[in-house]
């Protein structure tokens, strides 16, 4: 399988891209300066190229988008908008987007984001993939799937793991343990155009 990773070198992209090449799939990562990654195709890009964006997903079976929305509070609006047109851009092939725990919900459907206690630190970019979510949503003739980790994900051991819905499946997941999840889930799709969630086990 073809697969490209945007973000290939992130905390979340590089454990994605280096367990789809451990499994033996082409993988093309896709960073800002072209950063070399040990069994893949190398490529400089920005996500917000969106006519790069086409090219990628003409060749390529899955696009995975591990890109984080912007934390200090700029940009969310242009983060958003690309997004929304990401969302309208039909392509050949399968869309695969890393979303944020923070759109996940409780029990009675109120989002973590909107919690008492929740870290104002994160608000901004849980709202933003929020946002993103609702964009995927509302698509149309897009074969799309995202994936939302538990609240929090860190560098850490690989486990077996756990899914949920829309709410959280665990309070933790570590970078290793979601790529796992995610390359299950290319390999095997049982969620399209669905966002889903996973945990460490």
């Amino acid at each position: 399988m073809k697969i490209a990773v945007y973000g290939a070198t992130g905390m979340v992209g590089g454990p994605l891209a280096a367990e789809a090449i451990a499994r033996g799939h082409e993988v093309t990562a896709i960073t800002r300066k072209g950063t070399e990654v040990e069994g893949a195709t190398a490529v400089a890009a920005e996500l917000a190229d969106l006519s790069t964006y086409r090219e990628i997903a003409a060749k390529n079976d899955v696009v995975v988008l591990s890109v984080p929305s912007p934390r200090d509070g700029s940009d969310h609006e242009d983060f958003r908008e690309l997004h929304d047109e990401i969302a309208e851009t039909e392509i050949p092939g399968r869309l695969f987007v890393v979303g944020g725990a923070g759109a996940t919900q409780t029990p009675d459907g109120t989002m973590l984001k909107d919690t008492e206690g929740f870290p104002a630190e994160y608000k901004a970019e849980a709202d933003t993939f929020a946002a993103v979510l609702l964009s995927y949503q509302s698509s149309s003739g897009l074969d799309w799937t995202m994936l939302a980790p538990a609240p929090v994900i860190a560098p850490g051991e690989r486990t077996s793991y756990v899914l949920g819905s829309n709410q959280p499946a665990g309070d933790f997941v570590s970078a290793d343990t979601f790529a796992v999840a995610a390359l299950d889930e290319i390999e095997t799709p049982k969620h399209r155009e669905q966002r889903f969630t996973v945990a460490g086990a």
